[in-house]
């Protein structure tokens, strides 16, 4: 239900527009002056603010400055009984989406809502566009086996060679070979991923290769490939411990000869892509029991990378919670909050069996069940629900 805050000093006409807006299904939070509203948006965001203009305390367009320090995206509607042109302007300047004078037309009022309510929704929905266009990759922590790590990539980026990145489940895999390429001569071209643990056995060379129409049953129409898909880039091979033999065997044809046949197909295709492949599994192990071609191992890994567990950089584990309890925070719209010392302490004692990718779920669940300050016992409560659940 959209989420309204109205800020008047008259009682009377608060709770009026709270039966109004009430009656048309929006959640609506009163506040007399500027400082109760601020308490409120303490509490959560709004989706419109309904805000006077001539307030004891704080009067409207103070308040409308310091609405947008904390949020410049917030929706901000001006009302007032006392308004002038120059006070409309000066508050149109300042951000404010509209101004309506007193008394209130309650149909002017209504569709401004809504306009403001579709404004509030564009710019939400542009925010999360933009972080997917626009984000970056990097790797959080200053641990030694860290800085190795970002200085071997750096070495490795600008070249074609070909890495082999290693490491358990959730220590950021993707992240490393993300950064290769965006640190690299193609970062303009194509990323492409494909999770060879994902993707059923039958299907992985049509999704690596790609078919031809007619080629097996569901082959309805002609398909290109992830090797095609990523020329000119980099094809990310996830979990290629996991991949069959059959396919093993086409994709060390296509490192060596630098071309590909969809299946059903052939006419060979050339390709010009970096690889770089990973694992979570020990690959001399899966060569030994005969699950992985060593020659195929020894064509991918010119260049070796492994990726720590989060239990051997725990020293890191500060950086990289401030660092998701902020990404979780912006992506929730939530109010600031931040980590006490005593929960780094707390945050460090825990075994992490699921990396990095369990500390950001850890992180965002502390972020939206504590107060502003996160506390050590908000930690021993919350990081391990599972532990407390045995107990």
């Amino acid at each position: 239900m959209p989420k309204i805050l109205v800020i008047d000093d008259e009682s009377s006409i608060r709770n009026t527009l709270k039966d109004i807006l009430e009656y048309e299904k929006y959640e609506t939070v009163l506040a007399e002056d500027g400082f109760e509203a601020l308490e409120k948006m303490d509490q959560g965001p709004f989706d419109v603010i309904l805000c006077d203009v001539k307030m004891p305390k704080m009067d409207g367009i103070e308040l409308l400055d310091k609405i947008k320090e904390l949020d410049p995206d917030t929706t901000v509607v001006m009302i007032s009984g006392h308004g002038t042109i120059d006070t409309a302007v000066e508050a149109i300047k300042k951000g404010a989406f509209d101004f309506i004078a007193k008394p209130l037309d309650l149909n002017r009022l209504l569709i401004t809502i809504r306009n403001a309510m579709d404004k509030t929704k564009l710019v939400s929905e542009t925010r999360v566009l933009k972080r997917k266009v626009s984000k970056t990759y990097d790797m959080i922590g200053e641990s030694e086996a860290i800085r190795k790590i970002k200085e071997m990539i750096k070495r490795v980026a600008g070249t074609d060679a070909r890495i082999f990145i290693t490491g358990e489940n959730g220590t950021g895999k993707e992240l490393v070979a993300r950064w290769l390429h965006e640190l690299s001569n193609r970062a303009k071209g194509p990323f492409i991923e494909g999770n060879c643990a994902a993707i059923p056995s039958e299907l992985i060379e049509s999704e690596l290769f790609g078919h031809e129409k007619g080629s097996f049953t569901s082959a309805v129409k002609q398909k290109k490939g992830n090797f095609e898909l990523a020329s000119g880039g980099t094809i990310f091979l996830d979990e290629i411990g996991d991949m069959s033999l059959a396919a093993q065997a086409k994709v060390l044809r296509t490192l060596q000869e630098n071309k590909i046949t969809r299946v059903g197909g052939e006419k060979e295709i050339p390709v010009d892509v970096r690889v770089v492949a990973a694992t979570n599994k020990y690959i001399q192990k899966e060569i030994e029991k005969g699950n992985f071609r060593e020659d195929l191992y020894h064509r991918l890994s010119v260049i070796l990378i492994h990726v720590p567990t989060l239990n051997e950089r725990k020293g890191d584990i500060p950086l990289l919670a401030d660092h998701f309890l902020q990404e979780v925070l912006h992506e929730q719209s939530m109010p600031p909050k931040s980590f006490t010392g005593e929960a780094f302490d707390e945050l460090k004692k825990i075994h992490w069996t699921g990396n990095i990718r369990e500390l950001r779920n850890v992180v965002e669940r502390l972020a939206i069940l504590c107060d502003k300050q996160i506390t050590g016992d908000d930690v021993k409560q919350f990081a391990q629900p599972l532990s407390a659940i045995k107990k």
